[in-house]
């Protein structure tokens, strides 16, 4: 049976892409960067998904196949030894391109994991480099330590070539742990490659200094280590060991899952259906999610995020990463490990990754999926018989994770039993840290630990919603709930409030407004509640966070126009899934993402529409974020609105867990 349109592809498809692409560029070298699918168009998929659901007997999506596509992107590089960039579409079943787009020399494609090997090679090759690093003297059994940066935005006026930057630290290698924590030992200078030359062409020297001292001063010592001072994380490095009183908690499903997979990629749990992908860009994505035979999206996926810096002080105004749009965030995605990324009765799902010459391997427990209890779902006691009817939230968790350097982030999507999904977003790991002269403290971020800066900075994503609630026409609203003034018709004790309802009728950019309790509705105004008579919708209230912090015009700002606000109403077109663009390494300003989206001012009523949530975290750190930071965690909530007619869990068991026991009875349920 031929693979779902939406399921990953698999090694065989990835390595026919590849030969077609080999082929169509016969005399040239080729270096790959990406594979991965190309979904079908929306129209085809339409009616491809309106047979699949069908319940007419003999009907069949087969004939509605659409083309099993991939996405090949990849660098051409001639007789210049300067790689152009290209992309493609293949045809994977009938091996044939159907289409070709020569990028050029000027955008720069995202990076890839082997040229930050280029750059540690370019640094171990560089005199210059090496003399700057001679410069410090290092305490006896400490070696280097070159961390891989995207460069950042081009300022203006630069010449538009392919650089990276290599943060520079020292690690302690007497404990002779590979693990050891050398981000504790920032050293002040940066090497910055020329990517095409595979040289390094410039160092930046950092400034150390604290309050009243200039942005560019070089204050720091030859021993510019001395004061800084270990800070391990790993267990074993600890210096009082890890806590000897955690007892364990297990999660047990003695009769096993509730959920099903198939194909790989169809997930079947307590009412919900949905297809689940991955790509090496967004990561995990849904599709085509259904709860009780009824649509509710299409597509749903973390987009974008931004970490823009704020430290003035130079090289540092470019100090703004896009872990999705500069380096991928399926490329960095961990390899989940049973029993501590998730815990209970587990389900992975592999990705596919490729190398530089386009050959395909797996890449292992990509995505998790489980099922967790998140308290009580709904309770009511009747106080006359004393009776108390309760059900557990049930939820299905749908997670990954990736590494970016020094930090974390935990994606996950969870659907519970309510007809609620949550989008939760978590930020861990290890802040970005440089180096400051002892004694000192800086306007720019807080000392965590001697000689170590955590800079101030923000996380910013974008969840990207492709709604189909009973179908792909839908309209979006806010609805605000503001205090009546007194009437002595309508308000005669000042106690009613009015609701007050905004259809958003051209593509716009919008933003929270708590005060009003403003919520977001996506409506079919076709499909009406019959109890209410309200358009049948889901509702989500945007999180007020703080946009981006950058003034306005400059280079951090205009980099990442996605943040001025924090909900985006769109038109859905083909391919436009990237809040910041297609292109965001070392971009000067945002192109085709949604604010440029958003300008076309189409109408968005009764329209297949896509809806982008812009949320996030202004980090300014604290020292119990060193060495390791707890999680921030961040959630969407996505709730039905006159979708049903009643509870849609009124009808979860309230049955009673036998495996809870008092305290201090532990023993005789173990007897038992």
């Amino acid at each position: 049976m031929a693979p779902h349109p939406f399921r990953t592809l698999n090694l065989e498809e990835t390595r026919i892409a590849k030969q077609v692409i080999l082929a169509s560029h016969p005399d040239v070298v080729v270096d790959f960067r990406e594979i991965f699918l190309q979904e079908p168009a929306k129209e085809l998929m339409k009616e491809y998904l309106a047979l699949e659901h069908s319940s007419t007997p003999g009907q069949s999506p087969t004939s509605k196949r659409p083309p099993r596509l991939a996405k090949c992107q990849y660098d051409v590089i001639g007789s210049d030894k300067i790689p152009e960039y290209h992309e493609s579409i293949v045809d994977v079943e009938t091996s044939t391109q159907v289409k070709h787009e020569v990028i050029g020399k000027d955008t720069q494609a995202s990076l890839t994991m082997w040229e930050f090997d280029t750059l540690i090679e370019a640094c171990q090759r560089s005199e210059e480099f090496q003399k700057a690093i001679s410069e410090f003297k290092f305490p006896d059994g400490f070696e280097l330590v070159i961390e891989p940066w995207p460069y950042g935005g081009l300022d203006l006026g630069s010449e538009n070539r392919r650089y990276f930057q290599g943060l520079c630290f020292a690690q302690d290698t007497r404990n002779k742990n590979a693990d050891s924590n050398f981000y504790a030992y920032p050293l002040p200078l940066i090497p910055v490659l020329d990517a095409h030359k595979k040289e390094i062409v410039r160092i930046d020297r950092l400034a150390t200094g604290g309050k009243g001292d200039s942005l560019t001063g070089q204050t720091h010592s030859e021993r510019v280590l001395d004061h800084c001072q270990s800070a391990e994380y790993v267990p074993e490095l600890l210096p009082g060991g890890t806590r000897k009183d955690m007892k364990p908690i297990n999660i047990t499903q003695p009769e096993g899952t509730s959920f099903t997979v198939t194909d790989e990629s169809l997930v079947e749990w307590q009412k919900w259906r949905f297809r689940v992908s991955f790509n090496p860009r967004e990561g995990a994505v849904l599709h085509d999610v259904h709860y009780d035979g009824r649509s509710v999206l299409y597509r749903l996926s973390i987009s974008e995020m931004t970490v823009p810096y704020g430290d003035p002080r130079p090289p540092f105004h470019r100090k703004q990463a896009f872990d999705f749009g500069d380096g991928g965030a399926g490329n960095c995605a961990n390899n989940l490990s049973l029993g501590c990324d998730c815990l209970g009765v587990i389900k992975y799902f592999d990705g596919v990754v490729v190398g530089s010459n386009g050959e395909p391997k797996v890449h292992p427990n990509v995505i998790c999926l489980h099922e967790q209890d998140n308290g009580i779902g709904w309770k009511h006691t009747n106080w006359r018989t004393g009776r108390a009817v309760v059900t557990r939230m049930r939820e299905l968790v749908i997670q990954f994770i990736i590494t970016l350097a020094n930090y974390e982030y935990v994606f996950s999507y969870h659907l519970d039993t309510a007809g609620g999904i949550t989008l939760e977003v978590r930020a861990t790991g290890i802040v970005s840290v440089v180096n400051i002269d002892p004694g000192k403290t800086s306007e720019y971020g807080n000392v965590v630990s001697g000689g170590v800066l955590a800079q101030n900075h923000q996380h910013i994503f974008a969840a990207r919603i492709d709604p189909a609630i009973d179908g792909h026409k839908n309209t979006v609203l806010h609805e605000e709930s503001h205090t009546a003034p007194w009437d002595p018709a309508t308000n005669p004790n000042g106690n009613f409030y009015e609701i007050r309802k905004t259809v958003v009728e051209r593509s716009a950019g919008l933003d929270a407004a708590p005060e009003h309790n403003r919520v977001f509705k996506i409506i079919n105004p076709s499909k009406l509640n019959p109890l209410s008579g309200n358009p049948v919708g889901y509702k989500f209230m945007p999180p007020p966070t703080q946009k981006l912090l950058a003034s306005k015009g400059s280079l951090q700002a205009n980099r990442a126009l996605f943040t001025e606000h924090h909900v985006w109403v769109t038109k859905y077109r083909d391919d436009e899934l990237y809040a910041a663009g297609r292109f965001t390494l070392q971009s000067q300003h945002e192109r085709g993402g949604v604010y440029d989206m958003a300008k076309r001012n189409d109408a968005v009523v009764d329209e297949d529409l896509v809806v982008w949530s812009v949320f996030g975290l202004t980090h300014n750190p604290r020292v119990e974020d060193w060495p390791v930071m707890p999680c921030d965690i961040f959630q969407v909530h996505f709730k039905p609105s006159d979708f049903f007619t009643a509870n849609p869990a009124i009808d979860v068991p309230s049955t009673k867990n036998n495996a809870s026991v008092l305290a201090g009875k532990e023993c005789c349920v173990e007897k038992l």
